[in-house]
């Protein structure tokens, strides 16, 4: 009797674990925008959607390093904040959604027709919308001690503690870029790249020339950082040759990019190229229900901008809901007769 009631027991804990999974027709890892956009696609279309992001809030590197940046390649909107496109996004959401913030996906497997997740939710299709990875940027390579590494900014929340202090950048992105113009309304800019050309917006590169408060300074990569009288002084080495050239700063930020972390990703055993999810023109990556969308993934012509992000989404779902739903006539787009 003993060890049936132990045979018994450990049946019905078996029992509990199938019950606590939560099923769905589509997952979303990544609550940036374009998660944000594929969750509401996905209710036009009527699927069951749970969404899940590794950070506290939704709203992914918009939202977390320029939310007061104004975005103006954005469809229907001449203009708006990232806070602003994040806070609409999220306004569409209902209840056919469901949010799990605070959580890495860390395990995917394929059963059958099903892809189980962490081993608490079940789903029948994927979407990857990632973007750029974790939130693990590239540092200054440079040795630092601690009192250097508290003037050293690798995120930008609020220009304005920046307010009246002369600001060395450190890139030559749309990042870097754009951190000069907002921060130039309250300090004195220094933008520092290696290379000659930018790889930024040439509109926003126009703007910063014509600023008597921001200097430029190219081709440098900085060569040695240390304090004199109580503001930070950098050696900057010119590219190409042994030329030195002092600067002195009150802050630097340094804008060289995220590492990408697709560790787990091949451990999925998707397909990458170029350190990118390799896809189909249905956005299906090599495993069968599983897709992904935007700057996570890799195509030849691939312009990194939300709105392109916005129509990968599109056909991603539309693929999902021909595979799931193979007898309905599918509704294309919400003006349809």
């Amino acid at each position: 009797m003993k060890c049936l009631a132990n045979h018994v027991k450990v049946d019905i804990s078996t029992l509990k674990g199938v019950l606590k999974i939560k099923k769905f027709d589509l997952a979303i890892i990544g609550a940036g925008p374009i998660g944000l956009f594929a969750a509401n696609y996905a209710q036009l279309h009527g699927l069951k959607t749970v969404i899940f992001d590794s950070l506290n809030e939704v709203g992914g590197q918009p939202q977390m390093l320029y939310p007061f940046k104004t975005i103006n390649d954005i469809p229907v909107y001449q203009a708006i904040t990232a806070t602003n496109l994040i806070t609409q996004l999220k306004k569409g959401l209902n209840k056919d959604t469901s949010i799990v913030t605070n959580h890495s996906v860390t395990q995917i497997e394929k059963r059958n027709e099903e892809i189980l997740i962490d081993d608490k939710y079940s789903t029948r299709s994927l979407i990857i919308a990632t973007g750029n990875g974790a939130f693990d940027p590239k540092k200054l390579p440079l040795k630092l001690d601690s009192e250097i590494e508290k003037r050293i900014h690798y995120y930008v929340r609020n220009p304005k503690e920046f307010s009246g202090k002369t600001v060395a950048i450190f890139g030559g992105g749309d990042s870097a870029l754009d951190w000069a113009l907002e921060l130039s309304h309250f300090s004195n800019i220094v933008l520092v790249h290696r290379r000659p050309q930018f790889r930024g917006l040439e509109s926003t590169l126009s703007k910063l020339r014509q600023l008597k408060n921001v200097k430029i300074i190219t081709p440098y990569l900085p060569k040695q950082i240390q304090i004199e009288d109580n503001q930070l002084s950098v050696t900057l080495k010119r590219m190409g040759n042994t030329y030195l050239q002092k600067i002195c700063c009150d802050q630097i930020v340094v804008a060289y990019g995220f590492k990408a972390n697709n560790r787990l990703i091949r451990k999925w055993g998707i397909k990458l190229t170029d350190a990118r999810i390799a896809v189909n023109s249905s956005m299906q990556t090599n495993l069968p229900g599983i897709y992904a969308v935007g700057d996570a993934i890799s195509y030849p012509g691939r312009v990194p901008v939300i709105g392109v992000g916005f129509g990968e989404v599109q056909i991603a779902i539309n693929a999902i809901m021909r595979d799931l739903f193979p007898e309905k006539t599918l509704t294309i787009h919400s003006t349809s007769m």
